[in-house]
């Protein structure tokens, strides 16, 4: 007899988790046999009672269970997600190599079969975000097993930094909160400042401060797309957050960059970085609202950028403001298409998985339409390989990176 409270499915909750996707909804379960508590592991079956997973349940949340095995044999001890742990660790250090590595996403919720949990790795410090009340309460032995797994690699980690200070926790009945996780094996953290290496370029990460977990490392490879065309070219970067697409076009030669931001805290951490990679010949930081600027550019018929990186901050959190979106997508890439000379350059991106990369070529398109140019693709890139996509999971799709010369 197996030791869990059986979840009956609809058939739509059925196919979905045949389907081979992990999230079950409340409406999705018909009746329950058996008693459990939020956090707990339960079966979920058919309607004629085939077992189809096993996963935390919540109650409090839309998503009644997360489904973290369909092997009705598995043995949810330690050594199971310890296993969990050893195969998101080989992965990255296969798929990012041993530099990157040491920068790099190590678990990514779902796709990791840890529903609800983030790990970030920025050199001798981890960041961890917990959303799934179930993943919460066995945190202490993958973090545990974290620690230990990277120290038979070489690595000694310092500290793990909780980032738990996101309202999604409430949807899910935790708290939220951040600061150092406490246990015996990690008796003193020290400074929540570390610095990380991405590309060649130096930066300092407050991971108890910084935005998301501290730093944003899908747009990794993207960067160095970016990089690769930027020599003697005059860049305007976007969004600039600390700067990141503004030094790697400096690094690959751009002839002057200018970095844009609202935040005055985020020109502040752009400036230092300029200054911490002697770039300040090249790159300058400005603060200033990139809509404001760009009509402002506009109007006054400016052409002095020939190369214009767009990298906004996700411009909808849900399916029922993706209009609203679209709308604020299109204004800023239809100005950044009429700034730029005929043979100019365009990086622009999305980073919201409700604006689909179908939704989102379409803009592109309409956009270029508007302005009466063509957009001549040079690459279509997505996150980086340490934040790997499922195809029977759409929310791990997300970041869409588009490269184009306007012709």
């Amino acid at each position: 007899m197996r030791p869990y409270a059986k979840l009956y499915l609809t058939r739509k909750g059925e196919r979905a988790a045949r389907s081979g996707h992990p999230w079950v909804y409340g409406e999705e379960v018909t009746h329950v046999d058996g008693q459990y508590k939020t956090g707990d592991l339960v079966d979920v079956l058919s309607e004629k009672g085939k077992y189809l997973g096993t996963g935390f349940a919540n109650d409090i949340s839309k998503i009644r269970v997360r489904i973290i095995s369909r092997n009705a044999n598995d043995r949810f001890d330690e050594a199971f997600w310890q296993r969990r742990v050893q195969y998101a660790l080989a992965y990255r250090r296969t798929v990012m190599g041993e530099k990157d590595f040491s920068c790099c996403r190590l678990i990514f919720g779902d796709a990791d079969e840890m529903p609800g949990l983030t790990v970030d790795r920025y050199n001798d410090l981890l960041v961890a975000q917990t959303l799934c009340y179930g993943m919460d309460v066995v945190k202490p032995v993958i973090f545990k097993a974290l620690t230990d797994q990277l120290r038979h690699m070489g690595v000694i980690i310092r500290g793990i930094y909780e980032r738990n200070d996101v309202r999604v926790r409430e949807l899910d009945g935790m708290e939220q909160y951040k600061g150092w996780y406490e246990t015996p094996y990690l008796p003193e953290p020290g400074s929540a400042l570390t610095t990380i290496d991405e590309n060649g370029i130096l930066y300092d990460v407050d991971v108890e401060n910084g935005q998301k977990t501290g730093f944003f490392l899908d747009q990794k490879y993207n960067r160095l797309a970016v990089a690769k065309i930027a020599a003697g070219h005059h860049v305007l970067d976007c969004f600039t957050h600390t700067g990141a697409f503004a030094l790697n076009a400096a690094k690959g030669g751009a002839a002057s960059v200018t970095a844009v931001d609202i935040s005055d805290e985020a020109v502040s951490m752009t400036r230092e970085n300029i200054r911490r990679n002697g770039l300040e010949d090249k790159v300058t930081a400005m603060q200033a609202n990139v809509f404001d600027l760009l009509t402002d550019l506009a109007d006054h018929k400016n052409h002095d950028y020939d190369f214009i990186i767009l990298d906004p901050p996700a411009f909808t959190k849900s399916g029922h403001t993706v209009r609203n979106a679209i709308r604020g997508y299109k204004e800023i890439n239809l100005k950044a298409m009429k700034l730029l000379p005929r043979g100019g350059y365009l990086a622009t991106c999305s980073c919201s998985h409700f604006m689909r990369d179908d939704l989102f070529r379409s803009m592109l398109a309409d956009a270029a339409s508007d302005a009466g140019v063509h957009l001549r693709q040079i690459e279509g890139r997505q996150q980086s390989p340490d934040h790997p996509i499922l195809w029977n999971v759409p929310e791990t799709n997300y970041l869409k990176f588009y490269l184009f010369q306007v012709v």
